[in-house]
């Protein structure tokens, strides 16, 4: 039961974010009495955290170890694409072969990570990766300031966290060529896109600084 009551919840919250859900809507699309649902969460606080946390550490523990693993086999002289590939495609490849649980947490979470609601209890489940991919990046780009590195990450996941809420934008815009759920599509061309993106605004500089000196 304890598992219907988060699937749905987390359908509701991915769609609607933590204020546009109540218990009563959780327990309806469950098909139970909403009295049911305070048998098990105390509140509506406790169940959106309870959705957050169910799956956060699945995804966390699977793209830290990929990241090591991949500092390990490039044997110390990592490459911007293979970090990126590490970081990215194992947690693309969840909502590939995770089904639409998986799909409704990826939605659920980048409605959360925009809002105080959730944003804080996500920082705590992802933020050691992202210091890791950091950590792997500064040494793809040894040459490039932190400040760089820093705002490319934050608009790698700004890409990632718009795929995921799965908008249907993309769908509209290209008259149905390209699909908001198409994560296979995504993982073809992500990380290479968004090296090229590091690439240039991080090697660029770095040259300019370089030649001023």
């Amino acid at each position: 039961m304890i598992e219907q009551i988060l699937d749905a919840a987390e359908y509701l919250f991915s769609k609607r974010g933590l204020y546009g859900v109540t218990l009563k809507d959780v327990a309806n699309r469950v098909g139970v009495h909403h009295t049911l649902l305070n048998y098990y969460f105390s509140d509506k606080q406790t169940l959106f955290d309870e959705v957050c946390g169910r799956r956060a550490p699945i995804t966390s523990k699977r793209r830290m170890d990929a990241l090591n693993a991949y500092e390990k086999e490039c044997g110390g002289k990592p490459t911007l694409e293979g970090a990126l590939h590490a970081f990215l495609d194992t947690d693309l490849d969840l909502y590939i072969e995770g089904g639409e649980g998986w799909k409704n947490y990826g939605a659920f979470g980048a409605r959360a990570s925009n809002g105080p609601e959730g944003a804080e209890m996500l920082d705590k489940y992802f933020d050691p990766v992202v210091y890791r991919l950091i950590e792997i990046l500064k040494k793809a780009l040894p040459g490039a300031s932190e400040e760089d590195i820093f705002w490319g990450y934050h608009f790698v996941t700004g890409a990632l966290m718009l795929t995921l809420a799965r908008t249907g934008r993309i769908d509209k815009l290209s008259d149905g060529l390209c699909r908001s759920d198409d994560y296979a599509a995504v993982k073809e061309r992500m990380a290479s896109f968004m090296a090229a993106g590091f690439r240039e605004i991080c090697l660029q500089k770095a040259d300019e600084k370089a030649a001023a000196s």
